[in-house]
């Protein structure tokens, strides 16, 4: 697998990372969102760069202008609910792309630390033969992209993979590299060093879901 770590070269992206991570700015559930948006955004472009294209001929009004323009035929799948507002992010950049929505969740059968991850819901295009873009905001252990993808597969085998996180964990996305195809990329904007014994990122933000939509029962 392939890692572009995106923050490992400073950028307005610090500004948008430094404030979904603040304890006290977080708090505007508005703000949170639109900056997840805006972190997408900046994934859409980067990978954007790794994209086939094709010469076309557009015609202005004054004359004629050859531009590249890429041709992926691009499937855009996001793992419900905290991957909504990173989803929009990247649609404002692919906008012609079809869209596939995924559940996954934590489930503690012994509640208590353990857990598996339970996928129940999946509604998605043909992705055979095309270029899936699976976002998820946040990269902890990996098993929920692990599981999700297993879910995927299923229903057909994309021609290539690109994943699109905001924050990881090392360890987390070391688990995704061991379980996905080598040519994948991983496109994210930080990673940070370490899981807390309940698997979430330190230092993190926090839970992504509940903060951009509420808590949940």
């Amino acid at each position: 697998m392939t890692i572009h770590h995106i923050a490992e070269n400073n950028s307005v992206l610090n500004t948008f990372l430094s404030e979904i991570r603040d304890k006290n700015i977080q708090k505007d559930s508005l703000r949170f969102r639109r900056n997840i948006e805006r972190i997408g955004e900046i994934l859409s472009y980067e990978l954007s760069k790794t994209l086939s294209y094709n010469k076309v001929d557009v015609t202005t009004p004054l004359g004629n202008k050859e531009v590249q323009l890429p041709t992926n035929d691009l499937v855009l799948c996001s793992i419900l609910r905290a991957g909504l507002p990173l989803h929009q992010g990247l649609l404002n950049y692919f906008d012609k792309a079809e869209n596939a929505f995924i559940s996954a969740y934590r489930h503690h059968p012994n509640n208590d630390q353990e857990f598996e991850i339970v996928v129940e819901y999946f509604a998605s295009p043909e992705i055979e033969n095309k270029t899936l873009l699976l976002a998820d905001p946040m990269l902890a252990t990996g098993q929920s992209l692990v599981a999700v993808y297993e879910a995927i597969k299923k229903q057909g085998i994309p021609k290539d993979i690109h994943i699109l996180a905001v924050i990881g964990a090392k360890e987390g996305v070391d688990f995704v590299a061991e379980h996905f195809p080598e040519n994948t990329h991983l496109w994210i904007a930080t990673i940070d060093d370490s899981l807390n014994e309940k698997g979430y990122i330190i230092p993190g933000l926090g839970d992504a879901g509940d903060l951009a939509f509420g808590q949940k029962l």
